[in-house]
């Protein structure tokens, strides 16, 4: 049975973190990074002096190098990315946990950032460990509905081996997949991301997998966008950035 571990990619401080005033001066610091990254310097080094200058705290460090990319990214990742009408014309090469741990953040109520690039990304930080939760029933749920009303006749799901629970969550897919009109596989393999370079069809928000694919489907967008109405997502390019605030629970 899932964890009822609580909300995933929370933290008791986001409220005070990404709100308000602290959000302001996030979307200034946002505006330096992305200024500093064409020109070309180094992210670390630039999250470690704006983040100085801003007096950020880590996560907040962590929501700026997760929004950062070059001019020169967002205009490669935005041309590699493929409309949603195209899904139904072939099979879909799915980054597993990036796209499941997104949307059980994201069901959680937790923040989820919006990136230069247009790609919707988590704070969970999970790092090779990995447990099911109440909301990943909801989370698989949510990728059949839109697989189907995208009419993608075939999904493979990578997973990493090393992180705990891979087979658990694999055996959770294929149960849910039953319902999903489409043949689905899920491989377990060492390293997920690598799988990814030099393919077509790809889905994953994971920054050197857009990189390195040929092409992709920005999926986490479209499932957060039409069904999870309330999440909380936080756009640093947002003239709205004051109004953005984390739903009600």
């Amino acid at each position: 049975m899932p964890s009822n571990a609580g909300k995933r990619g929370s933290n008791p401080n986001d409220s005070a973190w990404f709100t308000g005033e602290a959000l302001a001066r996030l979307a200034a610091a946002h505006k330096d990074v992305s200024w500093l990254l064409d020109r070309g310097y180094k992210t670390d080094s630039i999250i470690e002096f704006t983040g100085n200058r801003y007096q950020l705290s880590a996560r907040q460090r962590n929501a700026l190098k997760r929004a950062a990319s070059s001019s020169i990214q967002n205009k490669r990742r935005k041309s590699a990315m493929l409309p949603f009408e195209a899904a139904k014309h072939g099979c879909l090469y799915v980054d597993g946990f990036n796209l499941i741990i997104t949307l059980e953040v994201a069901l959680s109520g937790s923040p989820i950032i919006k990136g230069s690039d247009g790609v919707l990304r988590d704070l969970a930080g999970l790092r090779g460990t990995y447990s099911l939760i109440a909301q990943t029933d909801k989370a698989l749920d949510l990728i059949g509905r839109c697989l189907r009303e995208l009419s993608v006749p075939e999904a493979v799901f990578y997973l990493d081996s090393p992180v705990s629970n891979s087979g658990r969550l694999k055996k959770s897919i294929l149960e849910h997949a039953k319902n999903w009109e489409m043949p689905v596989q899920v491989v377990l393999v060492p390293n997920a991301d690598v799988m990814f370079y030099g393919m077509e069809r790809v889905v994953s928000g994971d920054s050197i997998v857009l990189d390195r694919c040929l092409s992709w489907f920005n999926l986490s967008l479209k499932i957060i966008g039409d069904y999870i109405k309330d999440a909380w997502i936080i756009d640093f390019d947002s003239t709205s950035i004051l109004l953005q605030s984390p739903k009600k629970t």
